[in-house]
């Protein structure tokens, strides 16, 4: 169980199925969109993993640097062309534990709800707003929650003629936490790879981020910039350092 709560045993679990179930197909928008922001200044992903955004944002002529909690998925970035080529702090990143300043900070993928407690969410913006450049930005790609998914969900993933997938979740509402495990089934038997965010309303982002003296920039619905409305399921909010 200590994977539910604990990033790097996360990583440990996941490293080695990471890109082949979410690769790098589809990151170019939000690769168009993070290059727009850096503007020739320097770039940090926090929760960078196996730099599935990094290295093609750092192809663009982006000065980027990462932090993420497992040496797994770091190493998983490693093994890839120019891997090395990007500073990476294991460490946690709601204490943004890099020295310098950034145009850009970003968090991609719902990696900001690896953070557990409203508390430690509050902490890396204020941490992320004492990193940026004034006129900077901190860009957060996040799910927007539906509780109604969670309750008692098992979701079929694959089926094939020799394994099978799914994933199953609980969810507590008083801690806007959600706890899930995929599974795999196949001959050599069964795996277990454990998942654990505390989401947050898009309203709630905005209030960390005034607490942080941060202001809302834009809030987009996906990385191509399209408008965010009722029918949104995820959204890319923008928060700028004045």
């Amino acid at each position: 169980m200590t994977g539910f709560d604990d990033p790097a045993a996360y990583g440990e679990a996941w490293a080695p199925v990471y890109d082949e179930l979410f690769g790098g197909s589809g990151v170019s928008p939000a690769v168009d969109l993070l290059a727009d922001l850096a503007y020739g200044g320097r770039a940090l992903e926090l929760g960078i993993g196996t730099g599935r955004v990094a290295l093609p944002l750092a192809a663009r002529g982006v000065e980027v640097v990462g932090v993420d909690a497992s040496e797994a998925m770091v190493a998983r970035l490693r093994e890839k062309p120019s891997g090395r080529a990007i500073p990476v702090t294991i460490g946690d990143m709601a204490d943004v534990p890099v020295d310098g300043r950034f145009r850009l900070v970003y968090v991609v993928a719902n990696s900001f709800f690896a953070l557990l407690t409203q508390a430690r969410q509050v902490d890396c913006f204020r941490a992320v707003a004492g990193a940026l450049e004034p006129g900077g930005s901190f860009v957060l790609e996040c799910f927007v929650p539906d509780p109604s998914r969670f309750d008692r969900r098992v979701q079929t993933l694959a089926v094939t003629e020799d394994s099978a997938s799914y994933e199953i979740a609980r969810h507590d509402p008083v801690n806007q936490r959600v706890h899930s495990q995929h599974v795999t089934v196949d001959e050599q038997g069964h795996r277990l790879r454990p998942v654990t965010l505390r989401y947050a309303w898009p309203a709630e982002l905005d209030l960390m981020a005034q607490l942080a003296g941060l202001q809302p920039g834009q809030r987009c619905g996906d990385w191509d910039r399209g408008p965010f409305d009722a029918t949104s399921t995820k959204h890319v909010s923008i928060y700028r350092l004045s």
